[in-house]
């Protein structure tokens, strides 16, 4: 092969994001964020220095260690590294039961955007992660160029209209 061809391979689709591991300073505060406040449970424990959490029983979707990063202050914001990791809900509902939590802990926010094809909320971490928490829209309702791929874009998220959610008998 020359060096201007390339090999062509397609990942399967079937392939997901299965987990993100974090850097923290605190188990204790990270764990206050994403057990009490966004409701993962713990599948299990390495210490003082790791835990895994879960959602639904799954070995992990998200370890907490503090191995390089005990009482480290969060990275720089202006270096190369994690922008934000993403959660996914399974219903517009769902979102708008974590996002009244939030409301209620008075925890803040960085951004609520809409995206066509997603609706999502934007927060930060103890550590300074970003963590962005959202839900799909079905495929069938994604919007899409004349070409037929897909016409993302941000808008402004109406929160009070997500809110109306949670009155909806659904």
């Amino acid at each position: 092969m020359s060096s201007n061809q390339r090999e062509t391979y397609t990942i399967p689709p079937q392939t997901r994001i299965g987990h993100v591991h974090l850097k923290v300073a605190n188990l204790e505060r990270s764990l206050k964020f994403y057990r009490d406040l966004l409701g993962f449970e713990i599948t299990t424990q390495y210490g003082h220095q790791a835990i895994f959490l879960s959602a639904g029983g799954y070995h992990h979707h998200i370890g907490l260690n503090t191995w390089y990063s005990q009482d480290a202050p969060p990275a720089p914001i202006h270096t190369a590294g994690l922008y934000h990791f993403a959660i996914l809900y399974p219903t517009r509902k769902d979102l708008a039961l974590i996002y009244h939590r939030l409301l209620k802990a008075h925890y803040p926010l960085v951004g609520a955007s809409d995206h066509g094809v997603s609706e999502a909320i934007y927060l930060q971490d103890p550590d300074g992660n970003g963590v962005e928490l959202y839900w799909d829209r079905p495929a069938e309702q994604w919007p899409r160029k004349p070409d037929g791929t897909l016409h993302m874009y941000t808008r402004p998220l109406d929160l009070e209209n997500l809110l109306k959610e949670l009155d909806e008998k659904k």
